[in-house]
């Protein structure tokens, strides 16, 4: 669908954009741009065909480029981008926020080339292009910025290329997108990293009580792992709608802290019952 892709940022989301590339579309040549040891790594594990050091080189010729690198480092280089960029080419993000990116990408793609907004709803709580993998957008949201009837025919084959990923395209605009992303996916890594520094900080000499956890924690702060480097930018560029969140998440603390010794939490916990079973139907 696509005869030549650069991919911007060859770690874990690019490196796997890369592999599902590769699976769904052998004949595609895919290139890398990334610090030379990425590119090692990518190169040895089949990730791209070639790499590049200078951005131009990557960009140049590229039917695709696929912009998958910290929001910082996606912004600092769009101008870049669209100026290498080939004036059929779709360029495209995986950024975790959606309104400043394409903002920026109005000013710089105002001819030629054209910038479609994305962000797969999908990852893991580790980086790196050894653990990137084909599969991780199989089954998952990715949201595209835009109409569908109106994303154009670029846009469109790109949402074909996703549909051959398994992934399901979700169309909306930026800022529907960055309320939403605040909710299900921004707030509940905040909230596990307060929840692993509360642990942490009541842990005493003895390692009680961390020492006597089960899977249970384990299994809610799976998120802890992420590292900073990673949410950075996401906190710096969606803070109105990320502490609405925390401010929400803050009335929830409060209404149980008030019901403790009340049956009324029997609501509460039918309530996130219900929202666990529909959370597992939209799944299947």
């Amino acid at each position: 669908m696509f005869r030549r892709v650069a991919v911007l940022g060859t770690g874990l989301m690019g490196g796997s954009f890369a592999l599902a590339l590769r699976l769904h579309f052998p004949r595609t040549q895919i290139i890398g741009w990334d610090r030379a040891d990425v590119l090692d790594v990518a190169a040895a594990r089949g990730v791209v065909d070639e790499g590049f050091s200078e951005l131009a080189d990557a960009v140049r010729g590229a039917d695709l480029v696929y912009v998958a690198l910290p929001l910082g480092a996606a912004l600092e280089h769009l101008p870049e981008i669209s100026q290498h960029a080939a004036a059929e080419a779709l360029v495209t993000d995986a950024c975790s926020t959606k309104a400043v990116i394409c903002r920026a990408a109005e000013k710089c793609f105002r001819g030629g080339a054209r910038f479609l907004g994305g962000h797969p709803m999908s990852g893991k709580a580790v980086k790196g292009v050894e653990n990137a993998g084909a599969e991780i957008f199989s089954g998952a949201k990715y949201v595209l910025i835009g109409n569908q009837p109106d994303g154009g025919e670029r846009a469109q084959k790109f949402a074909v290329l996703l549909e051959r990923f398994g992934a399901l395209p979700v169309w909306m605009d930026a800022e529907t997108h960055d309320w939403a992303v605040s909710i299900v996916s921004h707030l509940p890594q905040l909230v596990t990293v307060a929840l692993a520094q509360v642990i942490r900080d009541e842990t005493d000499e003895t390692g009680l009580p961390l020492s006597v956890a089960g899977p249970g924690l384990r299994d809610a702060l799976r998120l802890a792992a992420s590292p900073y480097g990673i949410w950075r930018d996401i906190c710096l560029t969606n803070p109105d709608n990320i502490a609405h969140a925390l401010d929400r998440v803050a009335q929830a603390i409060d209404h149980l802290r008030t019901r403790l010794q009340s049956k009324d939490l029997q609501e509460s916990f039918d309530a996130a019952n219900e929202l666990h079973r529909t959370l597992e139907e939209l799944k299947g």
